[in-house]
């Protein structure tokens, strides 16, 4: 199994990028939010200059935040700053449509989008639907050394429902699951599995991947100490920020546990429901949104909630369930990083590496 980190793209990122490649990491992938972190590009484009073999990976962009020939120039450019360390991680929209108030994309939409940049990294002529119509695309000159066009980019999809499943195998494309635990985690990826065997392809060709969040206890370390709600009291408070905007937004199935469901209710009418302007909400509730655990939410953010919807755990526990996401299928794993926490990088490596 390979191992990795999911992080936001800030002006001094490719330092933490860079010293996760010191520390054995296989790949870095980069938050795409426009209105939470610095442009996730320049992001990458800093790291790419300053590593020689991390994978640097969009995760995950959105179609519609980004016009086809836009992202496809932008993977490319990188692509010639770090030849065949790039890869494409894309999904419909969590976050990064969320902090504008909008929904995630339509499947169909995002299946042209990856076809139209998808035939772009090739270096071919594409149709592409413009503003003004149906528009023929191609990079005019991919041999002066501004992009890259003949070392490959690996497309990953993160889709938790059947739809975007079936979508992810019928392009044959890298698998994103965001598992809170290990039942969830086993529970997700069969069913992908089976929707890769429906599509008549090679089990064994399938490559998953996983985002987990939580804090590797200290021996004796409680499971609300400060510490621990620094790393892990950002991703606990996860489903409550997705579930309280359902309604408005859909819901990525991020599983609360029924004996917490009333934290959902608290959180919205304690903390929700203050945020102003009342008729845009959700740029309260997405500040600082798997950054850090923000003031105003921290007494809701309890032990039994980052226990039961976090990887926090002592290493011993972690590194067997990490070898329970190895034996059923995940080929990846990638620790979220948070906001400018470098220690959760070594220890989170002494756990990986105990694997």
């Amino acid at each position: 199994m390979e191992y990795g980190t999911f992080i936001p793209p800030l002006a001094n990122t490719w330092k933490f990028v860079r010293r996760a490649e010191e520390l054995g990491y296989s790949r870095a992938w980069f938050w795409d939010s426009h209105m939470l972190n610095a442009e996730m590009f320049v992001s990458m484009a800093a790291a790419a200059v300053n590593t020689s073999r991390i994978r640097l990976a969009s995760g995950v962009m959105m179609p519609q935040n980004r016009i086809a020939p836009v992202a496809a120039s932008g993977l490319a450019s990188l692509n010639a700053l770090a030849p065949g360390r790039i890869d494409w991680g894309i999904s419909t929209g969590f976050t990064g449509r969320r902090t504008m108030g909008l929904g995630p994309a339509k499947l169909a939409d995002m299946e042209q989008y990856i076809r139209v940049v998808q035939a772009l990294l090739k270096g071919e002529m594409v149709e592409w639907t413009s503003e003004e119509g149906p528009r023929k695309i191609r990079f005019l000159d991919p041999d002066i050394g501004g992009v890259n066009v003949r070392d490959p980019i690996a497309l990953h999809i993160s889709a938790f429902g059947p739809k975007g499943q079936a979508l992810t195998a019928r392009l044959g494309a890298g698998w994103i699951n965001a598992p809170a635990g290990v039942a969830h985690g086993r529970a997700g990826i069969e069913s992908m599995q089976a929707a890769w065997r429906e599509s008549g392809r090679d089990p064994a060709a399938l490559y998953a991947s996983g985002t987990i969040g939580g804090c590797v206890l200290k021996d004796g370390e409680s499971y609300d100490s400060p510490r621990v709600k620094q790393q892990a009291g950002a991703h606990a408070m996860l489903g409550l920020h997705s579930l309280v905007e359902a309604a408005d937004f859909g819901d990525i199935k991020r599983p609360v546990p029924p004996p917490l469901k009333a934290l959902v209710e608290r959180y919205r009418t304690e903390v929700y429901e203050k945020y102003q302007p009342a008729d845009a909400r959700y740029l309260g509730n997405h500040r600082g949104h798997l950054l850090y655990l923000k003031p105003e939410e921290a007494h809701l953010c309890n032990g039994d909630l980052i226990k039961a919807t976090t990887w926090t755990a002592t290493k011993p526990e972690l590194v067997e369930r990490i070898r329970e996401l190895k034996r059923a299928g995940y080929n990846h794993l990638g620790i979220n990083a948070g906001f400018g926490q470098f220690e959760r990088l070594e220890e989170w490596a002494e756990v990986f590496e105990a694997v």
